[in-house]
């Protein structure tokens, strides 16, 4: 059983026959169906299945020399639509089989984000023709959580607020030029960390880490694309999966300047989600590139 099947309401499939069954229906009802051709003359195909909401399953395979579907791998998805970023975008192969990894250089919150690649297909075809990069891709990021809390939020004035702000903005214009070869800027990154250090260690002895901390997005673990996450519930809402009719939660979470829709399993949130509350959890973060239709 794949751990995140229960993020879209598949917790009961745990039996290799359960997920069989499954694997089939998703196939026979995919709603989305995506083909190219791999090592000459080997067709591979991608099934989509939505379950309700964006609740979705993808299968992938080929089909051997008798047009018969021999399914590689699948895994669970959430297909969100909602915030995406246009910054740097870059892609790598795994080596285990024929998935990729995508890396997003995240210029407001300075840290490059590894994430597991939704749609393959156009990639390779596009890698085929030699037609990459691409100009005007963006990415829409989301993300699994197999257990998580909600927070209450931290008490803040309008003074506090427009600060935070003017930080964020000052403190993204610095990491573009530190980027550009400015070293004034990269040591006054350096001195506002550093800074930002000495400040929580005097505090943490008489006050709670997470009435300190804000907000965080951070690897854990030793998968490159789990990620620890805590940051403020922007919207949610609460789906149910079409055919077990499990409930799942759908959270867009800003956690450090970045925003991704989270799903979890009600069973598995610990808190009542409301906006304005804090998410605290590990994720599984996933996103999709969207190229120019013209492509």
């Amino acid at each position: 059983m794949h751990k995140y099947l229960r993020a879209v309401g598949f917790s009961k499939y745990k039996t290799r026959k359960q997920i069989q069954d499954l694997i089939v229906k998703a196939v026979k009802g995919a709603h989305e169906k995506a083909y190219t051709t791999v090592e000459e003359d080997t067709l591979y195909a991608e099934y989509k299945a939505d379950f309700g909401g964006g609740l979705s399953l993808c299968v992938r395979g080929e089909y051997d020399e008798n047009n018969k579907f021999l399914y590689d791998y699948y895994f669970p998805f959430f297909d969100a639509t909602g915030y995406t970023s246009s910054d740097d975008i870059s892609v790598e192969r795994h080596k285990d089989k024929l998935s990729f990894a995508g890396i997003l250089d995240d210029l407001k919150s300075g840290i490059s984000l590894i994430f597991y690649l939704q749609n393959i297909i156009t990639y390779i075809k596009l890698l085929n023709m030699d037609r990459l990069p691409v100009r005007g891709t963006n990415v829409t990021l989301s993300a699994l959580s197999d257990g998580g809390k909600i927070l209450m939020p931290i008490r803040k004035n309008e003074t506090e607020i427009r600060k935070a702000q003017n930080y964020s903005i000052r403190k993204s214009r610095m990491i573009a030029a530190a980027r550009n070869g400015d070293e004034d800027a990269l040591e006054n990154l350096t001195m506002s960390d550093m800074d930002t250090y000495s400040a929580l260690q005097k505090k943490i002895p008489e006050e709670d880490i997470l009435s300190l901390v804000d907000s965080y997005f951070m690897p854990y673990g030793v998968e490159c694309d789990i990620y620890s996450i805590m940051g403020e519930i922007l919207d949610y809402e609460m789906l149910h999966n079409s055919l077990t009719g499990e409930e799942v939660c759908r959270m867009t979470v800003y956690a450090n300047e970045i925003a991704v829709d989270v799903c979890i399993n009600r069973e598995d949130l610990l808190g009542e989600p409301e906006i304005g509350r804090r998410f605290k959890g590990i994720i599984w973060l996933q996103g999709r590139i969207n190229f120019p239709e013209n492509v």
